[in-house]
């Protein structure tokens, strides 16, 4: 079962049980799981990472404007975003990966940290933030 078809199911559920703010995000996220399979494009869960972070930074927008309840509103529909979403890697394993991908680049200096985010990055396997990664990247590159 692909993760459109548990996301439809959920739906059906969501929407039998009466839970409007579930079906709302559950839709828009069904939309764009299916509009990615149009376009040939089979990674369900970058569709899934990237509509998280716009939820995320539209909540933050919002905050910054002083529009709490709709910040409260999207943090809500990121929050069942992440349900489908693999489990964040905790930092002491994003450390290793990070301190691996040094190694293997020989990287020096904060310069080479293109190199090194790119190893990382690929290693995260998208289980873990780009931010949080490159911080700890600059971290590592910093001593």
């Amino acid at each position: 079962m692909t993760l459109a078809d548990t996301v439809r199911q959920d739906l059906v559920s969501a929407m039998r049980s009466g839970e409007k703010d579930r079906v709302g995000a559950l839709r828009l996220v069904l939309s764009e799981l299916q509009k990615a399979a149009k376009e040939g494009g089979d990674d369900e869960l970058a569709v899934l990472r990237r509509e998280r972070k716009r939820r995320l930074e539209s909540a933050s927008a919002f905050r910054d404007a002083g529009r709490d309840e709709l910040a409260r509103g999207e943090e809500a529909e990121a929050r069942i975003i992440e349900n489908y979403l693999p489990a964040e890697l905790p930092d002491d394993s994003v450390r290793a990966i990070v301190a691996a991908a040094v190694a293997e680049t020989g990287a020096q200096s904060p310069k080479d940290m293109g190199q090194v985010m790119k190893l990382a990055m690929a290693a995260v396997d998208g289980r873990a933030d780009g931010r949080r990664v490159s911080a700890l990247v600059r971290e590592a590159l910093a001593h």
